[in-house]
């Protein structure tokens, strides 16, 4: 059974390592594949070591061993990095030099334990008292925050596109599922030391981790708008008390735009597009939208989407599948229309079309 293991880390190894030039390469999201590349240089160095350690324990690895048992607390830093250059847009800078902060100060323990003469066994219990605790405490946190970046995104793109949910960025939702599962492994080791649950398979699925990053990242799509300092939002002139003097000529645009020139049609539609074609500021556009209107863009464009299919379901001479009529009216994701329909009317759309379905 050692041989399996010591075999797909090796695997896991050369996968990381011909990975990680590839991403810093890769033209798409460039800033941010290259983080990841950084993190699947560290990771390839780790499970070759560990390949090595336990093929050969008494070839003179385990000192090098034992420091790598500290490279855990730069994995969880730099998935958020990768997120937050990822939806950010943004280089690291280095000032996220702090981020390795933790790493830093545990190898100086370390070194000074080597230094006084008291080096740090492989079987201590200091891992248990009080590395753990603060491993988990670290990771955890960076899980949470890069998640946290995640869901930022999303809302905000939902601010700005009415194909939201077509840039929903699964394939990271993929990557980040892995790192939950190998950091939740990594806890039930640490606390209800479970049978089969151990070190080994802790890295096992590092390994396999590294498998889904290669499948995903290299068919990665752009981001297509990140946050950036686009994030802010812009100073409005009737400021927080009240609304803006043009909030009524605004509304009353864009009331025609979607009702008489039907622009929610735009699959890719953004905020940028309405405001261009409305003559007015985009921060004053979405301020109508998310004071007057209600909800945000993607929200208000789908509503008129909604209305539009409901129009057509309605109506017994138009023999068109659902799915057609949906496209037609901008929507771009059989799920998306779905759950909107639903939501919104409170019953499905084949449902809907058999109950109102009347002749013109």
């Amino acid at each position: 059974m050692t041989s399996f293991w010591i075999l797909l880390y090796a695997v896991g190894a050369v996968q990381a390592a011909m990975l990680a030039p590839v991403l810093w390469r890769c033209p798409v999201n460039t800033p941010a594949n290259r983080v990841l590349s950084l993190w699947l240089a560290i990771i390839a160095a780790d499970l070759a070591l560990k390949a090595a350690h336990m093929s050969a324990p008494d070839a003179g690895f385990a000192a090098a061993y034992r420091v790598a048992r500290l490279l855990p607390f730069a994995y969880a830093p730099l998935f958020f990095l990768y997120v937050r250059t990822l939806v950010g847009g943004r280089a690291p800078r280095l000032r996220d030099l702090w981020h390795g902060v933790w790493l830093g100060l545990l190898l100086a323990w370390m070194t000074w334990r080597w230094l006084v003469g008291d080096p740090v066994s492989a079987d201590g219990d200091w891992h248990r008292r009080w590395f753990d605790p603060l491993l988990f405490s670290v990771a955890l946190s960076y899980l949470a925050a890069a998640t946290w970046q995640v869901r930022r995104y999303r809302r905000w793109l939902r601010g700005r596109r009415s194909d939201a949910d077509r840039l929903s960025l699964r394939w990271l939702a993929a990557m980040s599922g892995c790192q939950f599962v190998i950091w939740a492994i990594a806890a039930l080791h640490a606390t209800a030391r479970l049978p089969g649950v151990d070190y080994v398979l802790i890295y096992a699925a590092v390994a396999a981790w590294v498998c889904v990053v290669g499948w995903f990242s290299l068919g990665q799509p752009p981001v297509a708008e990140p946050l950036g300092d686009a994030a802010a939002p812009a100073p409005e002139a009737g400021g927080e008390a009240g609304d803006d003097p043009r909030f009524d000529e605004v509304e009353a645009r864009l009331t025609r735009l979607m009702s008489e020139q039907a622009l929610y049609r735009e699959p890719a539609l953004g905020i940028a597009q309405v405001a261009r074609r409305s003559g007015y500021p985009e921060y004053l556009v979405s301020a109508v939208i998310n004071r007057r209107l209600g909800g945000n863009f993607w929200e208000y464009v789908n509503r008129h989407r909604i209305e539009a299919v409901r129009a057509c379901l309605a109506d017994a001479s138009d023999r068109r599948g659902i799915l057609e009529i949906a496209y037609d009216a901008g929507f771009t994701s059989k799920s998306t229309f779905n759950t909107a329909f639903k939501r919104m009317v409170g019953q499905t759309p084949s449902a809907y079309r058999s109950r109102h379905a009347q002749p013109r």
